[in-house]
């Protein structure tokens, strides 16, 4: 069978040897499809002059003009100074690296054309280093508009129009099955891919620029169509092993739930019905459980849990901190200390004969409940009989490390999966990232909690919010001071917080104030956090270890420093440490002026809502995909043509042509994934 064209190396192509086909091969490109399908991640417009008048901030163009003044500038960067006059304006070029020769060449009166980026300063507008010829007007010109491709160094972007010219030739010589054949699209495949690579002087820049062109939409589309079925793909592998079925016939769940002080909410008692009959097929459960701050989904867990273990199984659970993974001890410990569960703790911590120890009873089944960190899907951790993982806070972990804890089970077997996340996943992101699991949501939070009112107080006002702290915890009210720095570094944040923590005590000297952050041993911060919650401090310090799983009722103050550093779910996780008990809540947003227009939107936003999935919807619309889904993302959700949130509109019409292709057990779908997501999909096993 004769090799179709497109599917040959790239060694084929002129101009490229051993080692750039081994550069080229690192970025996941192998073949001549792969090249077409590396699009330019912008353009520039080199097609026509534009006024000096007519410049755009930040974009790049080529202007014409005769030089009024050239001088060598003095100053700390002695720089080659330019004025440029074309009748409509005067545009400033400053070379900071310049050789004599450009300076007698550069001379009032010649004629110029540059090229580069425009800048507006105070003066007007401005370039710096800017390509230019003198006294040519037309070797800076091109017939089209310029792609600049994503490369790696040593790969200039000459070499990538050249490979992309010879792999484009071959494109229209064999062009590639057009997949999405039944699509009515103004664009087919092949007139979209010649768009993008070579768009023509009249292409809609504006358009292009904001991913709403035909030819992106339609190479959109088919992207997100590959997508889908990559998931449907790695779900099916994962529905293919065999689970244990475990029933309740032996559970102590109901008399478990009766020793509580309360009621489980509605919405608890679904979602543990919809796990429950997961847990009873033969096929390896894989639920996603969303819940906001305190809806209570360690309850949730804790049911399932136990309905494995008095099945006779072990239950691994996994949590991102250390203080997290605590908690849920400290929370199971109380829960199931009663029931004579044995739990056995893990971390990265653990060392010498302890470890051991830890690592023999889970291996020979005698501990049946195992709580940790990263540290349980580690080499040499064994269990006797894995048959239900429980992963939270799984935006901090990547979906191939889930995976890997899930194959701690030996065998052709897979224990079912209950993933946890108390950071809402906006719908568009749970369909990109989420469909190879079910989804459940916890939509209830339970009686008695209160709202907590969000304020945004400029720094400037520091001495009154310490004063509204101290009036509070002399009324007998806990709160917590939270510190972020930039640098995400844990002795730096610590440092921070010490720095605080004094100052607040020196402010306040009858106020008990305590201080918590991750350089602290797990002794330290469970005495820290035992005070807290039994009253002896007032006020604690915090840097953001205390996003997830601290629950102190009484603390109904948070005061979070430089909230325009973080996240509007981080926030939103930090928030929900007040607001615990039945009285009235409130958080002190203290930013730090000037704030930007961006960064005011953002708070503006915690001031507003309190509702944990909206927050995520805006913080989607505002930051995108990547730094909400964490580690999660990686390779899976690195889109070449697909954009968040400017393509949100064609998911639905993308899940229903994927859904309709995986129905028909064609070829198809393979083409598809592998078209697109190859490399990711081998990630995903990973």
């Amino acid at each position: 069978m004769t090799q179709h064209p497109l599917t040959q190396s790239l060694g084929a192509l002129k101009g490229i040897g051993p080692k750039l086909v081994e550069r080229l091969g690192d970025m996941g490109l192998h073949t001549v499809e792969d090249m077409l399908f590396h699009f330019p991640l912008r353009y520039q417009d080199r097609t026509r002059i534009t006024p000096i008048a007519g410049l755009q901030d930040g974009l790049d163009a080529v202007v014409s003009g005769e030089i009024r003044m050239a001088n060598v500038v003095p100053g700390r960067r002695r720089a080659l100074v330019l004025k440029i006059d074309d009748g409509t304006g005067v545009l400033t070029v400053r070379f900071f690296h310049f050789r004599q020769a450009q300076v007698q060449q550069l001379k009032p009166g010649r004629p110029i054309n540059v090229f580069g980026q425009a800048r507006w300063s105070v003066n007007g507008p401005d370039m710096v280093h800017p390509e230019y010829r003198v006294d040519d007007n037309s070797q800076l010109l091109e017939e089209a508009l310029t792609p600049l491709y994503p490369t790696v160094e040593g790969i200039g972007q000459s070499i990538w129009r050249k490979l992309t010219d010879q792999a484009l030739a071959l494109l229209n010589q064999s062009p590639p099955e057009d997949l999405l054949k039944d699509l009515q699209h103004p664009f087919t495949l092949v007139d979209a891919l010649y768009y993008l690579h070579r768009p023509p002087a009249s292409a809609p820049v504006a358009q292009i620029r904001e991913w709403q062109h035909p030819a992106q939409l339609r190479l959109a589309l088919e992207e997100l169509v590959a997508h889908q079925l990559s998931l449907q793909l790695l779900r099916a592998e994962e529905k293919s092993y065999k689970a244990p079925a475990i029933n309740d016939r032996n559970s102590r769940v109901a008399s478990f739930l009766a020793t509580l002080p309360f009621e489980p909410t509605g919405a608890q008692q679904r979602v543990s019905t919809d796990i429950a009959k997961d847990m009873a097929a033969t096929s390896p459960m894989l639920r996603l459980v969303q819940g906001d701050v305190g809806s209570g989904k360690t309850l949730v867990a804790a049911i399932a849990a136990l309905r494995a273990i008095d099945a006779g199984y072990q239950v691994a659970l996994m949590a991102p901190t250390e203080l997290l993974a605590e908690q849920h001890l400290r929370n199971f410990n109380h829960w199931f200390g009663p029931l004579s569960v044995n739990i056995c703790w893990l971390s990265g911590k653990v060392k010498g004969k302890a470890r051991v120890e830890a690592l023999s009873t889970i291996e020979s089944g005698t501990a049946q409940l195992v709580i940790g960190t990263h540290a349980l899907f580690q080499e040499g951790v064994k269990f006797k009989g894995l048959a239900l993982v429980i992963v939270d806070e799984q935006h901090r972990f990547g979906v191939h490390q889930r995976l890997a804890l899930t194959q701690k089970s030996g065998d052709n077997a897979m224990p079912h999966q209950l993933v946890l996340t108390a950071t809402p996943i906006p719908r568009t992101l749970s369909m990109l990232a989420y469909a190879d699991l079910d989804c459940s949501v916890i939509d209830e939070l339970p009686p008695g909690r209160t709202p907590i009112k969000t304020s945004l107080i400029d720094s400037n006002r520091r001495p009154e919010v310490i004063q509204r702290v101290a009036s509070a915890c002399r009324e007998g009210r806990q709160a917590y001071w939270v510190c972020t720095l930039i640098d995400e570094s844990e002795h730096l944040d610590a440092q921070a917080a010490q720095v605080v923590a004094e100052q607040l005590q020196s402010a306040m000297p009858d106020v008990s104030v305590g201080l918590i952050h991750g350089r602290l041993s797990s002794n330290d911060k469970e005495a820290v956090m035992q005070r807290f919650k039994s009253g002896d401090i007032a006020l604690l310090v915090a840097t953001t270890v205390i996003e997830v799983g601290v629950d102190v009722p009484n603390a109904s103050l948070m005061i979070i420093e430089n909230p325009e550093r973080l996240g509007l779910a981080q926030l939103h996780q930090l928030r929900g440490r007040v607001g615990r008990g039945a009285t009235a809540s409130f958080c002190l947003l203290l930013y730090q002026s000037p704030l930007g227009q961006n960064s005011r939107a953002r708070l503006n936003v915690m001031r507003e809502s309190n509702d944990g999935f909206f927050i995520a919807e805006e913080d989607l619309r505002l930051r995108g995909p990547g730094e909400l889904l964490g580690t999660r993302q990686t390779g899976m959700m690195t889109f070449r043509v697909a954009q968040l949130p400017e393509h949100d509109d064609l998911l639905d019409e993308a899940c229903a042509i994927a859904s309709a292709i995986a129905n028909e057990g064609s070829d198809r779908m393979n083409q598809l994934v592998q078209r697109w997501t190859a490399d990711r999909q081998a990630f995903a096993r990973v």
